[in-house]
């Protein structure tokens, strides 16, 4: 059986990995020769909008999904993707996804004229993350409409809840995740996170899901602001800080993605202990030197080097404090 994948990149490496067992294939779409993807699958090389490329990575597929969230829309409809399109239009602008947020009850941060105090944040409606498109501004700037005001908020942490949805409308929820970020790019993952308004989380993820008649997994990103919950983003596609869940909850993240988009019975989501994710960013440390420490795991996405370039993560299962400590010096050594 074969599942599309639009991108080709780590996440879409780590779907084929955990489609094997299922007997799954896996063809994806990427403008670069050298994406990840190209060791676990077959590689479309080309751009993600091409209508020839995208019929041939939809030809006799069960499925096609995307493994990131600026995938051009049309592409997405052409093929039938899954999520459907709806979520990816959702994420792709900052200013449609809060909006979204606040129609459905969810609280967000001030946007344009609600902001009264500086400095604040300037976005870029379209084409953001990993702290990309964004800067901060003392006053406040004049209109700009591909521009979104953001006002700061004060959370005492970054949260994050991996929800998933089967075809059926079943949904499924993984423990809130605590996150650390540094020049917006995530450092590392702590599940679960202590003391988390975890139903609160998961009401909020499930008036999104159903709104949007959502089929896989989603992401959605939260600060946490004296025990309340505020969403900052929603990600439509397995996520960078669910990557522990391969091996730390009974059914990881991809698997059960493509549970969902083939109408499968989703698996559990239940946790297998504590975990810790780093990621390796920039540089890689010397894999001896990372598994020579107890119920450590490393995950190589088979990139070349360069600056605040993700190039894999490692996850420790039920860690002892000495080796997180040991292994987050080192990873911090390699930047």
């Amino acid at each position: 059986m074969i599942v599309g994948v639009i991108g080709g990149g780590q996440l879409g490496r780590m779907l084929a990995l955990a489609g094997i067992p299922l007997g799954l294939s896996l063809r994806f779409l990427d403008p670069a020769p050298d994406a990840p993807a190209r060791e676990v699958g077959e590689l479309l090389v080309g751009a993600y909008d091409d209508p020839a490329l995208l019929d041939r990575l939809a030809d006799g597929a069960a499925a096609v999904t995307y493994e990131f969230e600026n995938v051009p829309v049309a592409a997405a409809r052409r093929v039938g993707a899954v999520p459907d399109a709806r979520a990816l239009e959702a994420s792709q602008d900052r200013l449609i996804e809060k909006r979204l947020f606040r129609r459905l009850g969810i609280p967000t941060a001030p946007i344009d004229d609600e902001v009264t105090s500086f400095p604040a944040l300037l976005k870029t409606r379209r084409l953001g993350y990993d702290g990309k498109g964004q800067r901060l501004v003392e006053t406040r700037p004049g209109f700009d409409p591909g521009h979104v005001l953001e006002g700061l908020v004060p959370f005492d942490r970054e949260l994050s809840l991996i929800a998933v949805r089967g075809a059926g409308g079943e949904t499924a929820f993984y423990p809130l995740i605590e996150n650390i970020h540094s020049r917006g790019i995530l450092r590392s993952s702590r599940a679960p996170a202590a003391a988390a308004p975890q139903a609160r989380a998961e009401d909020y993820a499930t008036r999104l899901l159903d709104e949007l008649g959502y089929v896989g997994v989603l992401a959605l990103e939260l600060f946490d602001v004296g025990g309340e919950l505020v969403a900052n983003e929603l990600a439509p596609r397995v996520h960078n800080t669910g990557h522990w869940t391969i091996e730390a909850a009974e059914t990881s993240q991809f698997e059960n993605h493509l549970r969902a988009i083939l109408g499968l019975p989703l698996g559990s989501t239940a946790m297998r202990g504590e975990v810790v994710m780093l990621n390796l960013i920039g540089a890689l440390p010397e894999p001896a030197a990372l598994l020579g420490h107890r119920n450590v795991h490393l995950h190589l996405y088979g990139k070349e080097p360069r600056r605040g370039r993700k190039l894999g993560h490692v996850t420790m299962l039920d860690p002892a404090p000495e080796t997180i400590r040991a292994l987050s010096d080192l990873v911090l050594e390699q930047h």
